[in-house]
């Protein structure tokens, strides 16, 4: 492609700078062949000419397109040259706050000097499982990558992290370790994991310190192993360490600081445990201060060095150890502050009693007077003797660092052999991932021995860089079947060679350091004679004879040859080692152990101290074996571990991390180019863009070419095959073959092809856009047109209109003023007509009204009275009828009642006696022979008996007929009696007064009038007034009452905020209280697998297997314990072993735990104990208090009936009272007339008199009934002691603790015992006196108009109705009382006679009883009959019947009380069952400890059923085991689902359940209910990962404890219930407490069903929901990078959006088919949308490339879906779709407008359900796909954090994938008869029999 078409106006390129490094720039105008220079416009719009280079004639880089920019992968750049790598990297680092970066196979780390919140456990289990290419460059995805690399290709991983100091390689190593250990776990208890990172504040506090670069850099490099077993856990690591810097012990340079520890400990000098070490301030230390800078900001050292300890006794360093640590670390601080004095030019002295090397001896054991001896001398050997020689001040003081160095080398390499001893362990390692902590490439001003070796490393590790980079593109090219070519790379083996081969730089300096006499200048002299002329690489700097220049990878290096050679040596005094050796600190003597066999440190970094190293033996074969020793130089150690390094490196599959330091200041997201470019050129990144762009960088699949790309193909150039259309449409678009290569899946282009392509696009889309424009514009113009061409019409149309409208509006008021006055005129006369015709009317009027008024008076009172006569006639006669008819109807009813009763009697005893025992004891069929004939003949007799009855019916009823004509010739005389006694000529001497009376009124009313006329208009006007001010009170009123309706409703609603928020807060505290609780049983859960797990791996361990007794972990629920004790049916056949056997072949940790969880359960079981011996005490407490209490309700009971008759006597005297005072008012009043026998006053008198008569013969009454119950109540006492309980009067009487509660009970018993036809309207005496009183008085003004005496007549037939009434309640009152009297009567002596019997009967053997209930049976018949026969027949009748309801009532109350004893006995047998088994581990005898033995067992009358099937399965005990196998274990859900009713095995378990508890087997309930769960637990964790086997015993267990619930006799779960399935509750056992075990399993189902699901969803959501183009075209694929291409699965899944919904359509039918509830499906979906919605955000937020305004469409178009699935299935109020709000914000987040503040303020109240870090996340990710898109400005998003800076919300970033909300099991009763289920014969069930 010729540049001209490239370099074109508008193009832009990249230009060197001095300040920037590179500057963007845009041509101006088009570049021609030939021309010497190019026009450019700056950004800042600066325009420049850029001169080219005459020579070469290179053009500037050109820059990638904007919507390449900031990509995650920087070859997916179409350019790859520095600039652009610069400038990616920058985008991301500043804009987008993103610190890493793909470069290939390298992840580019930049150091962001600031904590960020990417380093969470979510983020860790988001970028767990997951491809490398899917997600967000990361640490933890290369440590995904080489943990997935090492499981798949079993092949050894290495991590290597490098970079210079401060570039953050320390904290990248620690989090991918981090990383391993919370991914893997361990695989024991131990905590390996937890020790491999405890490793790290050890390391860093011994080997890390503060330079000007960086706070924490490690001063040495670290290569860890992390070792794992076969199922890739971690079982151990090891460290292996190279180059400490043991320099920085004595001496550190301005603005650093030595290494941590020694200012941990100075900061803790203040603790006690410190005090002998004699530490103080940091600055009282020569080792410590020379830096000038002892203290870091925002780090606490004494915090630290907490932390330090901790990690020393977690991994296993005891306290004594530590202290001796710290005791040497004190010592060498101690050694360092000894000075010396000179005492000649030769010679040196300490003062004497120096307190610091006094210090420093008492701390290492060491004597004062050695220590300085040797300290200022040193012995010298020659041939013939040895001497003594004093040195020096100065190189004393060398010495004693050269110790202080060699004994903190010692400590280091002590501290990292025990922590490899801590990591180590005994378990076979299948593969290790090794991380690689190691210093980059560094050059300073002056370089020296340590910077040589540091840059000789990374030339080795260069170099295997770049041979792995070339074999990945070898392999990608040959994989695709590219032809290529080899690429041209930078070979550093000549580099290399120069340092390492033979008479190379470490080989003459070891040749040196042999020399007696070699010095530095000599060894520099060497070199330039060997090297300077042959390689090309050194070279010799042009002022200096001491130094010399080497040509690295990175850059040129000058180094000085000061100190290589005495660093090289790295000497020490070996008399100050053996003093040291005779010390008494056992771990002084310890570090120097293994100094005969190598005096110099393995792999350590020399000093500047010491000169020489002389043996200070003088035995011959000692001095050749150290001799030998001192041969091996640091540098050759150096190369030979380097070497071992290499060879592990090249060994595993390495993974590489260039750790990038932004600037020198340490300032948080703040980027120096020159700095970063330095780096990238000495790391190997742009070495790694090189060999990328040599070849074809970029890459694309044939799908993501088409898609992206599509826009340039014509619709003729598509064609089915993909692979041709892009073969077709890139010989069209691209001429030179030699740009792009196709593979077999892949196109590869030529650096630089895909930004031409984007061209082309760009410039298509741009034509595009122009005519889209054009048309929309010519659109709004021509509506505009339109619009203003409509309004001018419109406004002509409306002054047109208005005109109009004026001139009809003249002409009509014209012809109104005509009309108005024409009218005014007629209104006037027609008022004055008006007032003449009135005052006619009036007249008129008045004299009619009057005549029409006597005429109707007189016309009144005859009607009246003929309706009085009718109706009283017709009553009477409707009296007569309806007592007849009553009498008639009660007689037929009694009748047929007491046949019917008989008949049904008769039944029953059949029932009960003879058929019941005929089956149970065959040999009795003659005696019920004999007792049928009896029967029979009591049958004929009362056959005969019913005859005489009907006899004496007929006679009452002749006889009633004659009482009843007598009583109406009575009643006839009475009306003639009391009509005789009318005042009538009073009443007419009374009406004739009035007359008189009334004409004078008439004319007083005249008079009046006239006054009430002048009063009136006075009144108005008055009115007037007062309604004008009436009109302002309303007005202030209504002003009032709507600011108190306001002020309500305000206060209404917010009492209505207040308690909605209340509910709320209750709602989520009720939620977080069920998932705190759920989440504890999922725990328990997990322990209990685990415990499981642990015994089965002792029992494969053990050798030898005995029979013991096997338990469980006991539960939160004591059933639950109950069940876990004892032994499991269904996995008896494995056995159980020895605890001694068992714990041979497991670790200490697991038998202490063992032995702790062993005395645990003994505690439990001793307070269990001490527990039931509380419940005795309590019980016989509790007894005895029952006893005194019976004994006081005795006490309470005779003084209640004391009670009762006191108040009856003072009710009597009181009535008595108030009789005598109406006697006196009446007679009083008697003079007036008023109180005549016919009078109102009289009849009312009477009616209050009868009354209170009636109220006396009740008390009378109620005290005879009194009685008589206090002589029953004497009678029974005898026999209470005898009863299981006290009656229920005794019960209610005991219950009343004081008088006033007895009084309390007397009254309600009073009012009870009235007739309520007597107490319906009581009648005050006070009361009716006072009417009597005020009844005079007023009778003058009740007659004014002369309808008194009306009244008078109405009163009167009142009257006599009412006493007709009286009179019939209270015959029927009198009866009934008596027929109640007698019937009380009975029934208490039956109720004896009963007692007497059941007392006699108890005390019979079984067989005994029965019998004797039998003859009982037939006596009492006997004697009723005989009874019947004797008295009157029709009140026996009605009394037997209410005997007998009685009784019966009588006896279900008996069976009730039977049935409540035999529960609380089972339950107390069951408690009695569960505590002996604790104890002694073994079953009881077959004597349940709650009952006795000799205990008397109540008889129980069971009625008895019919033959049908109740719903009921038996089996045999030994087919229990059978059954659990057939209907749980082997049991394929698929065919049960499909073929069976839902739920059928919950219906067979509990119809099986139900038989044991009709039978009352409790160890049949509670084996059967453990197997059962014990088997469904077992099945789950056998097929736990199957969706439809978990499905359906989730819906199984559901059923079945609904069941338990449905039948289970409370009623509250019985009110949906049949009266046939009430029939079917259990009777026997409460299982409330098996019904929360099988809730608790119901959870831990339903959490491994969401497991489960989620599973199977999990694959599909990052690709159904984000990749996938659900809708085509709408988002175009960006070029990837090569990570896409290396990523460990190589084809991702085809799943879609279908695929999901397919499989929710799944799991919604599978459920829906086993009969899962509703409520609960609702709930699953639920959690399934919950899972898809966070899944798929936090993939957003992990993933740049899917934040852009396609993908938001695309989003949102899919949850849409989701919700249409939703609707379809019913299921949009189960809370699904608020799930997936977070996800629907974030889509509409990346559609919006996000430039002003407005949309800054729409964006804050749009994103609730989203936090603030996620908001800034995503517009920190927002990509532009296409160049019209524009990036979100940073100012954009501080605005977004400003305001949201005030919401209280957490601060974590991703959602909690694996978090499930709480679940709930609503009731849900079925309404299947469990008698009409049919077992199929599939099921194996046949040994099952229906009862």
């Amino acid at each position: 492609m010729a540049a001209s078409e490239l370099y074109t106006k508008r193009a832009r390129v990249w230009i060197p700078d001095a300040e920037e490094v590179w500057k963007s720039a845009e041509l101006t105008k088009d570049y021609k062949n030939g021309d010497a220079s190019l026009q450019l416009m700056l950004e800042d719009e600066t325009c420049i000419e850029h001169m080219l280079d005459p020579k070469t004639k290179n053009l500037p880089y050109l820059r990638n397109p904007d919507i390449l920019v900031g990509e995650n992968d920087l070859t997916a750049l179409s350019y790859l040259h520095e600039p652009a790598i610069l400038h990616n990297l920058k985008v991301r680092f500043i804009d987008s706050k993103l610190i890493y970066t793909y470069c290939g196979i390298v992840l580019v780390a930049i150091n962001p000097y600031e904590t960020l919140p990417i380093y969470g456990t979510d983020i860790i289990n988001a970028y767990s499982g997951q491809n490398m290419g899917d997600m967000d460059p990361h640490i933890f995805a290369v440590a995904e990558e080489a943990y997935k690399q090492m499981a798949r290709d079993e092949r050894n991983q290495s991590i290597i992290v490098s970079g210079e100091s401060g570039a953050g390689k320390t904290v990248s190593a620690k989090y991918a370790m981090r990383y391993f250990a919370t991914v893997s776990g361990s695989v024991s208890e131990a905590n390996v994991e937890q020790k491999v990172l405890a490793s790290n504040p050890i390391m860093e506090a011994i080997g890390n310190a503060k330079t000007t670069r960086n706070d924490n850099s490690s001063r040495f490099g670290k290569y860890i192993e992390i070792g794992f077993d076969n199922r890739y856990r971690i079982i151990g690591a090891n460290m292996r360490t190279y180059l400490l810097e043991k320099s920085r012990v004595v001496f550190q340079a301005d603005e650093e600081r030595n290494y941590h520890i020694f200012y941990q400990l100075c900061a803790s000098s203040h603790l006690p445990e410190f005090k002998a070490l004699k530490l103080s301030n940091a600055t009282d230390f020569l080792y410590t201060r020379q830096g000038r800078s002892p203290v870091i900001y925002g780090v606490d050292d004494t915090k630290e060095l907490s932390s330090t300890r901790n990690a020393f006794t977690l991994l296993g360093i005891n306290d004594k150890n530590q202290m001796g640590l710290f005791q040497v670390l004190a010592a060498i601080l101690h050694l360092g502050n000894v000075e010396f004095k000179d005492k000649d030019s030769d010679s040196s002295f300490i003062p004497p009693n120096n307190r610091h090397l006094t210090a420093f001896c008492e701390l290492v054991g060491v004597t004062y007077q050695d220590m300085a001896q040797w300290l200022c001398h040193r012995k010298l050997k020659t041939a013939t003797e040895t001497y003594i020689k004093t040195l020096p001040r100065l190189q004393a003081t060398n010495a004693r660092d050269a110790l202080s160095k060699h004994i903190y080398a010692k400590l280091f390499n002590w501290i990292v052999e025990h922590v490899n001893k801590a990591l180590i362990t005994n378990i076979k390692q299948h593969s290790f991932i090794g991380v690689l902590d190691i210093y980059g490439f560094e050059t300073f001003e002056i370089n020296s021995f340590e910077q040589f070796c540091i840059n000789y490393a990374n030339e080795k590790l260069q170099q295997q860089f770049n041979m792995h980079v070339f074999k990945l593109e070898q392999e990608e090219y040959m994989r695709e079947q590219i032809p290529w070519t080899l690429i041209d790379f930078y070979d550093n083996q000549p580099c290399i060679n120069l340092i390492e081969a033979k008479m190379g730089v470490l080989d003459l300096l070891d040749e040196e350091c042999k020399m007696p006499k070699g010095s530095d200048d000599s060894w520099a002299q060497k070199l330039y004679n060997t090297h300077l002329k042959t390689c090309s690489l050194f070279q010799k700097p042009r002022m200096s004879n001491r130094a010399f220049i080497i040509q690295h990878f990175a850059d040129k290096v000058e180094y000085q040859c000061e100190g290589f050679l005495a660093k090289n040596k790295d000497t020490v005094n070996e008399e100050q080692i053996n003093v040291l050796k005779a010390s008494k600190f056992d771990l002084l003597v310890e570090l120097f152990r293994d100094e005969e066999k190598a005096t110099s440190p393995t792999g350590q970094m020399p000093g500047a101290g010491g000169r020489t190293r002389l043996s200070v033996k003088p035995e011959k074969s000692r001095a050749q074996t150290t001799s030998k020793e001192h041969k091996k130089t640091v540098g050759c150690q150096f190369r030979n571990s380097l070497q071992m390094l290499m060879e592990t490196l090249n060994a595993t599959t390495p993974h590489y991390v260039r750790c990038i330091k932004p600037n020198d200041f340490k300032l948080a997201f703040s980027f120096d180019p020159k700095r970063a470019v330095q780096q990238l050129r000495a790391c190997g990144v742009l070495e790694t863009i090189r060999i990328s762009a040599a070849g074809f960088p970029s890459r694309w699949t044939y799908q993501e070419f088409f898609s992206r790309y599509r826009v340039l193909m014509k619709q003729k150039d598509v064609l089915s095959d993909k692979k041709l259309t892009c073969k077709n449409v890139l010989e069209k678009l691209v001429q030179d073959q030699d740009k792009y290569q196709f593979g077999k899946t892949k196109i590869f282009f030529r650096a630089g092809q895909v930004a031409y392509l984007e061209k082309l696009r760009a410039d298509k889309l741009r034509v595009a856009c122009i005519r889209i424009q054009k048309t929309i514009r010519c659109w709004l113009a021509r509506k505009k047109y339109l619009r203003q061409r409509s309004a001018a019409i419109t406004i002509q149309r409306f002054t047109r209109g208005y005109q109009a409208r004026c001139l009809v509006k003249f002409m009509r008021r014209t012809q109104a003023a005509t009309t108005i006055q024409k009218y005014q005129r007629m209104c006037v006369e027609k008022k004055r007509y008006r007032q003449k015709q009135a005052a006619a009317l009036a007249m008129q009027t008045i004299l009619r009204a009057y005549m029409a008024r006597q005429t109707y008076q007189g016309l009144l009172r005859n009607h009246r009275a003929v309706i009085i006569q009718k109706r009283v006639r017709g009553w009477l006669a409707r009296c007569w009828y309806k007592r007849c008819l009553s009498s008639i109807v009660y007689l037929q009813c009694c009748m047929r009642r007491m046949k019917a009763r008989r008949e049904l009697k008769k039944l029953k005893i059949e029932a009960r006696s003879v058929e019941h025992f005929k089956k149970l004891n065959r040999g009795m069929e003659n005696k019920i022979m004999q007792l049928q004939r009896k029967v029979d003949e009591q049958t004929r007799e009362n056959r005969v008996v019913n005859e005489k009855l009907n006899g004496l019916e007929n006679s009452y009823t002749l006889e009633s007929e004659r009482m009843r004509t007598e009583l109406g010739r009575l009643r006839g005389f009475e009306e003639e009696a009391k009509n005789k006694t009318n005042q009538v000529t009073s009443l007419l001497e009374e009406l004739e007064r009035l007359r008189k009376e009334l004409s004078s009124t008439q004319q007083e009313k005249k008079t009046i009038e006239d006054w009430a006329q002048k009063y009136r208009d006075e009144m108005e006007k008055m009115v007037a007034e007062l309604k004008d001010q009436n009109g302002l009170l309303k007005t202030e009123k209504n002003d009032l009452n709507r600011m108190i309706q306001e002020q309500s409703q305000q206060m209404t609603e917010k009492m209505t905020r207040a308690i909605v928020q209340e509910t709320q807060q209750l709602e989520t505290d009720l939620n977080e209280e069920r998932s705190r609780y759920q989440n504890l049983l999922t725990e328990h859960l997990r322990l209990e697998e685990k415990y499981d797990d642990l015994k089965e791996v002792m029992a494969l361990s053990s050798n030898v297997a005995k029979p013991g007794h096997r338990r469980t972990d006991s539960t939160h629920s004591s059933n639950e314990s109950e069940y876990t004790y004892n032994s499991e049916y269904a996995e008896m056949e494995e056995g159980s072993r020895a605890a001694e056997d068992v714990t041979r072949g497991i670790d200490t940790s697991l038998t202490l735990k063992l032995q702790k969880r062993l005395t645990e359960l003994e505690q439990e079981k001793q307070s269990l104990r001490n527990e039931l011996e509380n419940k005795e005490d309590q019980f016989q407490r509790a007894r005895a208090r029952d006893d005194a209490e019976f004994k006081k309700a005795r006490g309470a009971e005779l003084e209640y009936e004391s009670l009762k008759r006191q108040e009856l006597e003072s009710e009597n005297k009181k009535l008595k009272h108030n009789l005598a005072e109406m006697r006196q008012s009446l007679l009083g009043n008697a003079a007036t007339g008023s109180g005549a026998p016919g009078s109102p006053p009289y009849k009312v008198l009477l009616d209050q008199l009868n009354s209170s008569c009636e109220e006396l013969e009740v008390r009378k009454e109620e005290v005879l009934i009194l009685r008589s119950q206090l002589v029953s109540q004497k009678e029974a006492m005898q026999h209470k002691e005898t009863m299981t309980e006290p009656s229920g009067y005794v019960e209610d009487v005991s219950k009343l603790k004081d008088t006033d509660e007895i009084k309390q009970a007397y009254v309600g018993l009073k009012d009870t015992n009235r007739s309520p036809r007597f107490m319906r309207n009581p009648l005050d005496v006070g009361d009716l006196l006072s009417r009597l009183r005020s009844l005079a008085p007023d009778f003058h003004k009740l007659n004014e108009d002369g309808e008194l005496w009306l009244v008078n007549q109405g009163l009167k037939e009142t009257i006599r109705l009412l006493e007709s009434q009286l009179q019939a309640q209270r015959r029927g009152y009198d009866n009934e009382i008596e027929s109640l009297r007698g019937e009380l009567q009975n029934v208490k002596e039956e109720n004896n006679r009963q007692q007497q019997l059941l007392a006699q009967n108890l005390q019979l053997p079984p067989e005994a009883r029965i019998e004797a209930s039998l003859q009982h049976e037939i006596t009492r018949l006997t004697n009723e009959n005989l009874e019947i026969m004797a008295d009157d027949p029709t009140a026996s009748r009605e009394a037997r019947v209410i005997i007998l309801r009685r009784m019966v009532d009588l006896m279900e109350q008996l069976e009730k009380q039977d049935r409540t004893i035999r529960k609380l006995k089972k339950q107390l047998k069951v408690y009695s069952k569960r505590i002996g088994e604790m104890g002694a581990g073994q079953a009881e005898g077959q004597t349940s400890p709650g009952q006795m033995v000799d205990e008397p067992i109540h008889p129980v009358n069971i009625p008895r059923r019919e033959k049908d099937f109740q719903g009921m399965l038996e089996y045999k005990k030994e087919d229990e085991l059978k059954l659990v196998k057939n209907l749980i274990l082997e049991l394929k859900p698929r065919g049960v689902a499909v073929n069976l009713i839902p739920g059928l095995p919950a219906y067979v378990l509990f119809m099986c359940l139900r038989h044991a508890d009709y039978v009352n087997d409790d160890q049949k309930v509670r084996t059967l209910l453990t197997s059962t769960i014990n088997s469904i637990k077992k099945i789950l964790k056998k097929r736990g990962d199957d969706f439809e086997t978990v499905s359906f015993w989730l819906a199984n267990t559901c059923r079945f404890l609904h069941c338990l619930k449905q039948y289970s006799g409370d009623e509250a779960f019985m009110k949906h219930n049949t009266s046939r399935q009430n029939e079917h509750c259990l009777s026997n056992f409460d299982l409330a407490e098996y019904r929360q075990v099988i809730s608790d399993l119901a959870i831990q189902i339903y959490q491994q069903l969401i497991k489960c699901m989620e599973n199977i969803l999990q694959p599909m959501i990052v690709s159904g929901m984000l990749e996938h183009e659900t809708i085509q075209g709408v988002s175009g694929v960006k070029p990837t990078g090569l990570r896409k291409r290396t990523s460990s699965i190589a084809d991702e899944g085809t799943y879609t959006l279908d695929s999901i919904l397919r499989q929710l359509n799944a799991f919604h039918s599978t459920m829906c088919q086993h009969g899962t509830d509703p409520e609960l499906i609702k709930q699953v979906v639920k959690q399934q949308f919950y899972i898809i919605g966070a899944v798929t955000l936090n993939n957003l937020l992990l993933r740049k490339d899917m934040c852009s305004w396609s993908k938001g469409m695309q989003i949102r178009y899919n949850v849409s879906q989701l919700e249409e699935w939703l609707r379809d299935k019913g299921l949009m109020v189960c809370g699904a779709k608020e799930t997936l709000e977070p996800l629907i914000q974030a889509a509409q987040l990346l559609q919006v407008k996000k430039k002003t503040d407005e949309d800054a303020e729409a964006i804050c109240s749009m994103c609730l359900a989203l936090t603030t870090a996620q908001i800034v996340k995503v517009l920190n990710l927002y990509t532009p796909v296409n160049e019209f898109e524009e990036r979100v400005s940073v100012a954009f998003i501080r605005t977004i954090q400003t305001r949201l800076r005030d919401r209280c919300e957490s601060l974590q970033l991703l959602m909690d994938t694996k978090m499930i909300y709480p679940v709930t099991f609503p009731f849900n009763p079925s309404s299947l008869a469990l008698e009409t289920i049919q077992i199929p014969g599939s099921l194996n069930l046949a040994f099952l029999t229906r009862v």
